[in-house]
């Protein structure tokens, strides 16, 4: 046992490009095996006045955009070639397979990529003020600017490409970043970290805080220093952040409970397949998953058969084997909190046609029919690997039961008839609205974000997170 604890890795804070460890430590364990595989540094507000002192400091330093270009640029070519490595991380310290695992390395590295580029493109705007009666001799336009030091706090479900999003996007707009990266999930942020700095990144221009969340947020919410807070996660800590933040920049991509509506005109097999694979990718722990199916009444019974039978072929068990289709969840008191949603659907009359099994911190892919509109599992997000079935007549119902939720991120809709598209694009109310796809569809450079309680302050997407990331700043010349 004592060679089995001295193989566990210990990570440290990265503050002034330095690893310091300190005396508080807390656990990360492989989600399949539950076993301990690392222990990462607390960090305490000396820490996070610290790490935010230096970023502050650091924007009086140029940082000129050909070096962010060429800095994000090198990271990506790292992170090509320590692909098997990452996935390898995400895959111990999430549970997801590892072929999604590789995947996501993947999309991260697409997403510094955008970011790169974007980073050429960051510019303002001529402004024609000489149309204005006494502003003939005078000209003006806008340029872009850093915020300053960005506090970034990310979830534990893409561990390394949602960090990707937070931190690609500030260095290419010439900020400095506090990352705070979830406590069960914290690694793979470190090992980005660590490839930011070999590539050259200056090193004061990313701090990592690992520990627990409530003291790192209030320390940055009470460090006046700090010019933005850019936040994904659950809604109770957005909420807070805004309530707290003042008069500072907030970016908050919160949850959902994702409605997607089955049109009796689309390719029904096709469409239950597609239903089958995005519902239950990551165990569910998606914001953009799919969890509220509604399929009009005259194909309901063909859509919930093929739909059960693809859900039934998907393969529970263990990440790392490559027959896969589903891991564990993040934990085994999420798992249980799934398990309690379920039964107390089922008590007031639900059906559940498959899955519906907990053992451990897994959850078998899980379809229900018949539960009330007031339940858990339609009202609140579920994040987990569980979908609701429900029925209707015309259109406008299904958009008004989409639409009756308090989340607006992502919809989806299959049909063939353009018309039931475009009504559905204009009605439903969310940040996007997929045809043909489901509500889980999404690539790193589109703008991404919710209305309602799924998101306020912005859109991610590297060219759309720069935005928010600077500030326009007008300039006005008198020509004499």
């Amino acid at each position: 046992m004592q060679m089995e604890k001295e193989k566990i890795m210990q990570y440290g804070l990265l503050v002034g490009g330095k690893w310091i460890k300190t005396e508080q430590k807390m656990t990360v364990t492989d989600k399949y095996s539950e076993q301990a595989t690392a222990y990462i540094s607390i960090a305490a507000r000396t820490e996070v006045d610290e790490a935010v002192e230096l970023a502050y400091a650091e924007q009086s330093q140029p940082f000129h955009v050909a070096d962010r270009y060429e800095i994000l640029m090198r990271t990506v070519e790292l992170l090509r070639e320590r692909k098997a490595v990452l996935a390898d991380v995400i895959t111990s310290e999430t549970g997801k397979p590892l072929r999604d695992a590789e995947a996501e390395v993947e999309r991260a590295t697409q997403t510094m990529l955008f970011s790169a580029e974007e980073a050429k493109r960051i510019s303002g705007e001529g402004v024609p003020i000489e149309a204005a009666v006494g502003a003939h001799n005078k000209m003006a336009f806008s340029i872009r600017v850093p915020v300053g030091v960005i506090a970034a706090i990310t979830p534990f479900n893409l561990p390394l490409n949602l960090v990707c999003h937070k931190i690609g996007p500030a260095i290419a707009a010439g900020n400095s970043v506090i990352l705070k990266p979830s406590e069960v999930a914290p690694i793979s942020a470190l090992k980005l970290a660590e490839l930011l700095l070999e590539a050259g990144l200056p090193v004061n221009r990313l701090h990592v805080l690992t520990g627990d969340g409530a003291t790192i947020g209030q320390a940055l919410i009470d460090n006046k220093r700090v010019a933005m807070f850019s936040f994904t996660g659950g809604l109770k800590v957005g909420a807070w952040l805004r309530q707290h933040a003042g008069m500072r920049k907030v970016v908050l991509e919160l949850g959902n409970n994702s409605g997607n509506i089955v049109h009796h005109d689309c390719d029904v097999d096709r469409t239950a397949k597609i239903l089958a694979a995005r519902s239950f990718a990551n165990a569910g722990q998606v914001c953009i998953s799919v969890q509220r199916i509604y399929v009009q009444e005259e194909i309901s019974k063909l859509l919930l058969e093929r739909l059960k039978f693809y859900t039934e072929q998907l393969v529970v068990g263990n990440p790392r084997e490559e027959k896969t289709d589903i891991g564990p969840m993040i934990s085994r008191k999420e798992a249980i909190r799934i398990e309690q949603w379920v039964n107390e659907a089922v008590q007031d009359g639900a059906v559940i046609v498959a899955g519906g099994k907990r053992d451990g911190a897994f959850y078998t892919p899980t379809i229900v029919t018949g539960a009330t509109p007031s339940a858990s599992i339609c009202r609140e997000e579920i994040f987990g690997p569980v979908v609701v079935v429900e029925t209707y007549n015309g259109v406008d119902e299904a958009i008004a039961k989409v639409n009756d939720s308090d989340y607006g991120l992502q919809a989806g809709v299959f049909t063939n008839q353009l018309q039931t598209a475009m009504k559905a694009a204009y009605e439903i109310r969310a940040g996007a609205v997929i045809i043909n796809d489901t509500s889980s569809f999404r690539v790193d450079h589109m703008p991404y974000g919710g209305i309602k309680q799924s998101g306020l302050g912005g859109k991610e997407g590297p060219r759309y997170a720069i935005q928010e990331m600077t500030d326009e700043r007008l300039i006005v010349l008198d020509r004499f």
